[in-house]
C-alpha cells in the first residue's frame, strides 16, 4: 500500500526533523516514470559523495543509477580516490566495467557511505530487501557503514513491512530446505504466512544466491508484529542464513515521486 510521502514519517519523527533535513518539493507537469523517478532519487543520493570516500555500492534498478553517476563523476574529475565495495556479483560486473575501483570488507572494514536501493520502507525508516537475492551481502556491507543512504520512488512506502503482499527473502542453507520453509511459516501462522522457495526459469529450478544459498519467499495476510521480535525469531532458527528486513539500518531516505523529492535522516 503506497502513502502520501509528505506526511508519511509520522508526526512523530516529524517533530524531530529539522527543516533543512526535507527537500522543498518541486511539483514537474511533466509526468515521470518509475525508472526516471528512481534516477532522480539515485543522482540525489550521490550529492553525498565526496572524494576519498569508501564506498557501499549497492544491487537493484535504483542502486545502478547511483553506480553509473558515481562512475560519471569520476570520469569528468569530480570525484576523486573513490573506492567501491560491492553488495554482489553483478554489482562487481557493473563497476568493473565502469572502472570503479574496487576492494572488500577484509581490507575495509568500515564504509563511509553506502547507497542502495530498498523493496519497502516503512514510516520508522525500516526496510524490506532482497528480492533481487542480495540481501546477505547487502547487509553486510550496509552495516559496516557509517552512512546508509536508501533511495526509492514512491511506491515502494509501505503502513507496514510486508504491506505490498510481496515477499520478504530470507537467505538459508539448501541442506533441507523444505522443512526450513514449514518452521519459517509457523512463526508467523497468526500472520497468515505462505513460504515459497524462490525458483528460476521454466525448470524450476531452485533460485541459488551468490553465496551458494536458497531464498525463501514469506508472503503475510497481516502485520507480522513486533518486527525486531520476528528478526529474532527468524535468525534463531538453524538452516537461516539472514532475512530481509534491514531494521534501524538507514540514516537517510530519499524518496522520489510526483511530489518532488524528499529526504528525511534519523
Amino acid at each position: 500500500m503506497a502513502i502520501a510521502y509528505p506526511h508519511f514519517f509520522g508526526s512523530e519523527k516529524a517533530k524531530n526533523l529539522k527543516p533543512s533535513l526535507m527537500v522543498t518539493p518541486t511539483p514537474s507537469p511533466v509526468i515521470l516514470s518509475q525508472d526516471e523517478l528512481k534516477k532522480i532519487a539515485a543522482y540525489k543520493a550521490v550529492e553525498f559523495v565526496e572524494s576519498g570516500m569508501v564506498l557501499g555500492l549497492g544491487t537493484g534498478s535504483t542502486a545502478k543509477h547511483a553506480i553509473d553517476r558515481i562512475a560519471e563523476l569520476l570520469r569528468i574529475g569530480q570525484l576523486k580516490n573513490i573506492v567501491g565495495i560491492p553488495t554482489s556479483s553483478i554489482t562487481h560486473e557493473q563497476a568493473v566495467s565502469l572502472g570503479i575501483p574496487l576492494s572488500d570488507l577484509n581490507a575495509h572494514p568500515i564504509l563511509d557511505l553506502a547507497i542502495d536501493g530498498a523493496d519497502e520502507v516503512d514510516s520508522q525508516m525500516n526496510l524490506v530487501k532482497g528480492r533481487g537475492g542480495s540481501l546477505l551481502r547487502e547487509k553486510m556491507v550496509e552495516a559496516a557503514s557509517k552512512k546508509f543512504i536508501v533511495i526509492v520512488d514512491e511506491s515502494k512506502l509501505v503502513s507496514h513491512l510486508g504491506g505490498t503482499g510481496l515477499a520478504m527473502p530470507v537467505e538459508i542453507v539448501p541442506f533441507c530446505w523444505e522443512f526450513t520453509l514449514r518452521r519459517l511459516e509457523m512463526l508467523f501462522i497468526e500472520a497468515g504466512c505462505v513460504g515459497k522457495l524462490r525458483v528460476v526459469g521454466e525448470s524450476g529450478e531452485p533460485y541459488v544466491s551468490d553465496n551458494g544459498n536458497y531464498i525463501i519467499d514469506l508472503y503475510f495476510k497481516s502485520d507480522m508484529g513486533d518486527l525486531k521480535e520476528a528478526s529474532d525469531a527468524i535468525l534463531r532458527l538453524a538452516g537461516v542464513v539472514e532475512h530481509g528486513m534491514f531494521l534501524d539500518m538507514a540514516t537517510t531516505v530519499i524518496v522520489a515521486g510526483k511530489l518532488g523529492v524528499f529526504v528525511t535522516n534519523k
